[in-house]
């Protein structure tokens, strides 16, 4: 058992996970409380490794998100700070814009209705029709579309990188959380798997595919499990295709956004992602599996529930997994200029997606309380573009259970 002894701290605010939002929320908590000492742990030998360095690098305008949802409010105005955050720290970044295309008939009622998600979340929407899309996006095809002006791109991995540096924390890479003692009078003791004991006021968990896990080694119930969904890109051999951002209408009855296509910051055009259920939390591959985290899987019941409800959509993303021409059948509705061999396979990406024991998706950002403890229990996409805000609030739960515990601004004790 790990020890909190009374008065020998080491930090003020310990926070795991060293992504962009356990980042931003080091950043946060300097800001607002200067004194405050954060230390943040990183099993990783370096930030952004998993969920922040492994996407597409979209910054998104918040327009798919249910208005007035943590998503929506934290999206468009994460969206306006991050394209600032990149400018004043010279981090590469674009404000380019994107097209949602329809290109069934169908589609065409969840496209208007997109364009009043947009209004009621403030966001500027053009409607287009099927000629103006080449205005855009010469090579792209639809029945309609509309342009979302405020959507954009950037480098988060750099992003992170400059958190790490602007927040004044103590960033321990290679120090993985095994053992959590927490005492609601006294305060957290983490033990890292190289032996290293950390002793923090309050503990901030942001340890986003193993962020359940470490709830329940502090002592709380998280009420949720993260079912790790694997999305799979491939980079486009012919980039001159595509000038910005191009994505399908996405299904309401399904929680992912489709295979789109994204110009990134370097030039280069994503393709993807697919969702796959992934059998290990860093399941990057097929041959990537984890026999203790699959059965955790699947021992919670709304693994089941998931597969029940979206069986034929699984199938279909299962396909296109198994099936480069499915894949590219999918590209094609947008780009029809597609060819197989301009598809070349890219680097993954995994999606720690918190689920309910009913079956339910975890729609929005879910952070919880415990005693000395805040835990981020969802924060998948757009989590990268609306890291600021979720970090300010993040840190403003952490500093008013530090106050309460009359710790706020007290210097570390040395270990």
């Amino acid at each position: 058992m790990v020890r909190v002894p009374v008065g020998a701290y080491d930090c003020d605010v310990l926070v795991v996970g060293g992504g962009i939002v356990g980042l931003s929320t080091a950043y946060a908590v300097g800001r607002a409380a200067p004194g405050t000492r954060v230390t943040v742990l990183e099993k990783e030998p370096g930030p952004a490794r998993h969920q922040t360095g492994r996407n597409s690098g979209v910054i998104h305008s918040g327009i798919y998100y249910r208005p007035g949802s943590l998503k929506a409010r934290y999206a468009v105005r994460g969206a306006a700070e991050m394209v600032k955050f990149c400018a004043e720290y010279g981090i590469e970044h674009a404000v380019t814009g994107k097209l949602i295309v329809a290109t069934e008939r169908a589609e065409l009622p969840r496209l208007h209705a997109l364009v009043q998600r947009g209004r009621e979340n403030g966001i500027p929407v053009r409607e287009l029709g099927a000629a103006q899309i080449a205005d855009y996006e010469p090579q792209v095809r639809g029945l309609a579309a509309i342009h979302v002006g405020s959507t954009g791109v950037c480098d988060y991995a750099g992003v992170a990188g400059q958190l790490a540096l602007a927040s004044g924390a103590d960033i321990r890479y290679g120090a993985e959380a095994v053992r959590v003692d927490r005492r609601p009078g006294r305060g957290v003791a983490v033990r890292t798997a190289a032996g290293d004991v950390v002793r923090g006021r309050v503990l901030v968990n942001c340890a986003g595919l193993y962020c359940d896990t470490l709830a329940r080694l502090t002592g709380d119930e998280p009420g949720v499990r993260i079912v790790p969904f694997r999305g799979e890109y491939y980079e486009l051999a012919r980039p001159e295709l595509v000038r910005g951002l191009v994505y399908p209408v996405p299904d309401p009855a399904f929680p992912f956004l489709g295979v789109h296509l994204t110009r990134g910051v370097d030039g280069g055009v994503h393709i993807g992602p697919n969702a796959v259920p992934a059998l290990a939390r860093e399941g990057y591959g097929w041959n990537v599996v984890r026999p203790r985290e699959l059965a955790g899987t699947l021992t919670w019941p709304g693994s089941w529930a998931i597969a029940r409800r979206h069986w034929r959509h699984g199938a279909g993303e299962l396909h296109r997994s198994l099936s480069k021409g499915a894949f590219l059948e999918a590209v094609r509705r947008l780009l029809p200029a597609a060819r197989a061999d301009d598809l070349v396979p890219a680097p993954a990406g995994v999606r720690a997606q918190a689920v309910l024991r009913d079956g339910s998706l975890v729609d929005d950002f879910l952070i919880k309380e415990g005693p000395r403890a805040v835990h981020v229990l969802n924060a998948p996409s757009p989590a990268a573009t609306a890291s600021l805000p979720i970090g300010r609030e993040v840190a403003s739960r952490a500093l008013r259970m530090l106050a309460a515990a009359g710790g706020a601004g007290l210097p570390a004790a040395r270990p």
